[in-house]
């Protein structure tokens, strides 16, 4: 089975995190953390950085490392690994997706997570609840 390296963004502000709805592909309705493919020869941190630029016009700074998922798709295998991202400049503008929310942790479950991001869900409560 193939494997698709990616990296998502867990940006975070006022205790609280940003997801996206996914805008197009086979996904598509479907509620994530943002980010994308990481290309030959580049770091996953730097992978983010750009991705979270291209997708949401939107500079960020990653303040840690927080989770790597690792999940069986029917057509492949998703291994994403997940920072916590803090906003240095822009709106986070939507260029991909069809809907954003900022969600605290007692509405994370409020969104119809895909499966591979549905993962984090319960360690983002934790995080968020120890953070607060």
């Amino acid at each position: 089975m193939k494997t698709i390296n990616v990296v998502a963004a867990i940006i975070l502000k006022d205790n609280k995190i940003f997801a996206t709805q996914r805008g197009y592909g086979e996904f598509k309705g479907g509620w994530e953390f943002p980010g994308g493919k990481v290309e030959v020869g580049e770091s996953p941190e730097n992978a983010i950085v750009r991705e979270i630029k291209e997708e949401l016009d939107t500079s960020i700074k990653v303040n840690e490392y927080f989770d790597t998922v690792e999940y069986d798709y029917p057509t492949f295998h998703l291994s994403m690994k997940c920072y916590i991202c803090s906003v240095l400049t822009g709106k986070l503008e939507l260029r991909e997706h069809e809907d954003s929310k900022w969600l605290d942790k007692d509405s994370l479950e409020s969104v119809d997570w895909l499966p591979a991001d549905l993962g984090l869900v319960d360690k983002l409560k934790s995080y968020l609840k120890k953070n607060s």
